[in-house]
């Protein structure tokens, strides 16, 4: 028995259970802050500063000698006002008149959701995420793989507005049962009944674009000053590589820009196909294309909001089918943050799968393409969860097992603190013998039920509870999980007077024959 004057230690104990009793008082619940995040990892480069600078060079070489194929008379128009060189469809873009854009390009977004508190701030160093987006298809464990329904796109919505973590609404699964020339109404009053969160807006054409600006300021109660004064929206811009930029994407540069909003350029190189089959090339041609895109939209709007991207993997050589989350695409994204850093630029780079399932493969290549994002330095990485077939679908269990992954990650990003209560020689060091165990020590029963991230779908029991549950995996546990979200009453976003004129809005453009999408 001890005779010294210290805190009593606790007795030993066996190291897996112990005798310790709760806390005396009643601790406030884990508080988990996922809603602003900064990136804490150290940034890595695959290419030293001089090759890069000379892949810079190179894009510049390249806009001015070899050109865009720009497919938009208006933008062609805006290019040659601004002295670059025009002949019928191809633009050949100085690099004097992309250096003043770039001059033009605010370092720093704030983008304004429908709530305050989920407003996002992008800048090298911050840090969102957005679930999958673009896919044709949806799929899960009950219903299987389907065609993408506005069912399908109401419950991904919801799904999105759940977890903190996506700070962003994304585009995620094609409405196709929803007629094309009435689909931007659906997709755009979807998030604003679902979501407060920073919304997506498609860029189809100016009539599709300009109904969707009408709806957002009916919804948020946006003033046409208050709305043109910040970013309420976003939309992604993919150029057509090689080197092209088309109608549509041209123009919602352009609509986007003049209007305020924020585009997010976003090139599709796919190293052996659409581009290069080296990382040094594909890179090089992206970079090219983005800074094409992002020319336009100062010159169309000095200081528009605007955002570096790029989209760059390999494909596989045996089928010609894309590949993600390989050793090149990590490198790609890499390449990319060295590139977006020597703009000063806030920039967006992507995660996702080539599987065909939530499997293995699936979690291997999501994992990898997020920490090439993550070490790359991306603000916003887009396709973080729920991706599977190389965008062909999404994944009702894929959003719950990668969100598990993300949620881990802004963890990291909280960092931890080092003080003497983290520390704890009084509290728990000086209360344990040597041998002993620390379940019982002060600092233990202050902190047990909030020191450590609870997971949503992982599943922490040994073999034999595990067993006694059913032996579920994962991606069936994941099932129980949205599911259960679902099931929950959808709490609507936006106040039912504003709903109602948003509705009648709706109804009045859908009357004088809705708007197609511009090809």
């Amino acid at each position: 028995m001890s005779t010294t004057t210290e805190p009593t230690p606790a007795r030993r104990q066996g190291r897996r259970r112990g005798a310790g009793h709760g806390p005396t008082t009643e601790q406030p619940p884990r508080s988990a802050a996922y809603r602003q995040l900064r990136n804490p990892f150290p940034l890595m480069s695959v290419f030293s500063d001089d090759e890069a600078a000379n892949m810079h060079e190179t894009a510049l070489r390249t806009l001015e000698e070899l050109g865009m194929r720009v497919l938009l008379p208006e933008a062609r128009k805006i290019y040659a006002a601004a002295g670059a060189r025009v002949v019928d469809d191809m633009v050949y873009i100085g690099r004097e008149i992309v250096t003043a854009a770039l001059a033009c390009a605010p370092r720093k977004i704030h983008c304004h959701a429908g709530n305050p508190a989920r407003d996002v701030v992008l800048e090298l160093g911050g840090l969102a995420f957005q679930p999958g987006a673009g896919a044709p298809n949806a799929t899960d464990l009950v219903r299987g793989r389907r065609p993408g329904s506005a069912r399908d796109f109401i419950e991904y919505t919801r799904l999105g507005q759940h977890f903190d973590v996506f700070h962003m609404m994304s585009p995620s699964v094609e409405p196709q049962d929803v007629p094309t020339h009435l689909r931007h109404y659906f997709t755009t009053a979807t998030q604003m009944e679902h979501s407060d969160k920073f919304p997506f807006l498609f860029a189809r054409g100016t009539p599709q674009t300009q109904d969707n600006f009408e709806m957002l300021k009916i919804a948020r109660g946006l003033s046409d000053e208050a709305f043109a004064a910040g970013a309420h929206s976003y939309t992604i811009i993919n150029t057509n590589s090689p080197r092209c930029l088309d109608i549509p994407m041209a123009q919602g540069l352009i609509d986007f820009a003049r209007a305020g909003q924020l585009s997010i350029v976003t090139p599709f190189t796919l190293m052996g196909a659409m581009a290069p089959i080296t990382v040094a090339g594909a890179i090089t041609l992206s970079h090219a294309e983005c800074l094409a895109a992002i020319t336009l939209t100062q010159l169309a709007r000095p200081g528009a909001p605007v955002c570096y991207g790029t989209f760059t993997s390999n494909v596989d050589m045996k089928s010609g089918a894309p590949a993600f989350g390989t050793p090149a695409h990590f490198q790609a994204s890499l390449a990319a943050g060295q590139m977006a850093r020597l703009l000063g630029l806030p920039w967006r780079s992507a995660a996702g799968s080539a599987a065909n399932s939530n499997d293995v493969q699936a979690a291997n290549e999501n994992q990898l393409g997020l920490w090439g994002c993550l070490l790359a330095g991306a603000t916003v990485i887009i396709h973080s969860a729920g991706w599977l077939e190389g965008g062909l679908s999404v994944s009702y269990e894929k959003i719950v097992t990668d969100v598990e992954v993300l949620n881990m990650v802004a963890e990291l990003c909280a960092g931890k603190k080092a003080g003497d209560d983290e520390i704890g020689f009084a509290n728990a060091l000086a209360h344990v013998l040597p041998t002993g165990h620390f379940f019982s020590a002060p600092q233990t029963m202050q902190r047990y039920d909030r020191e450590f991230y609870q997971p949503i779908v992982h599943d922490y029991a040994n073999f034999g509870t595990w067993t006694e549950r059913g032996a579920r995996d994962t991606t069936t546990r994941a099932t129980d999980v949205w599911q259960a979200i679902l099931a929950q009453p959808s709490t609507p976003m936006t106040a039912p007077d504003r709903m109602q004129a948003l509705q009648a809005f709706i109804e009045k453009r859908s009357a004088a024959g809705g708007a197609p999408p511009e090809s």
